[in-house]
């Protein structure tokens, strides 16, 4: 029997169909999804009225971004590949929609499925896992199931 290490990405809408938007329990929504290593966070809203900072911790839990920013989006579709097995904290920097709700932090956790798969003596190995594709490894279609949600998510 061979052990294949899998990982099939997963791509989250924040706020699912609601959106980036104030007035949504984002803590809520974050704690009923499992985040793994090379899933993304897709962030829809209008650009003019909303913002998405990855922040630490501490500029989370206060929502002064005056310091302990990591990153800024303000296209209104971004897509955030979660990248490392680690934490990471989100707020919304417009005046208010952080303190009013605008905000959520995630674990990531490192993928870790394996498929077991029966070999015939016959047959041969199946292929190494690639490590090229940015939404999985092994099987070769799961980048185009990636690519193909991001193409929906994206229009």
């Amino acid at each position: 029997m061979i052990f294949v290490e899998t990982s099939i990405c997963e791509v989250f809408l924040v706020g699912d169909e609601d959106g980036w938007n104030s007035g949504i329990n984002f803590v809520n929504w974050s704690q009923n999804h499992n985040f793994t290593k090379g899933d993304f966070l897709v962030f829809n809203y209008l650009n003019n009225e909303h913002n998405v900072y990855e922040v630490i911790e501490e500029t989370y839990r206060s929502c002064d971004a005056s310091n302990g920013v990591l990153d800024e989006y303000d296209s209104g579709n971004d897509k955030i590949e979660l990248k490392e097995a680690r934490n990471y904290w989100f707020i919304c920097n417009v005046a208010g929609h952080c303190l009013g709700g605008m905000r959520f932090g995630i674990e990531v956790k490192e993928a870790n499925s394996s498929i077991h798969i029966p070999l015939n003596p016959l047959q041969s190995p199946p292929p190494k896992p690639s490590h090229a594709s940015n939404c999985g490894r092994y099987p070769m279609w799961t980048s185009f199931i990636c690519i193909l949600a991001f193409k929906i998510l994206s229009h």
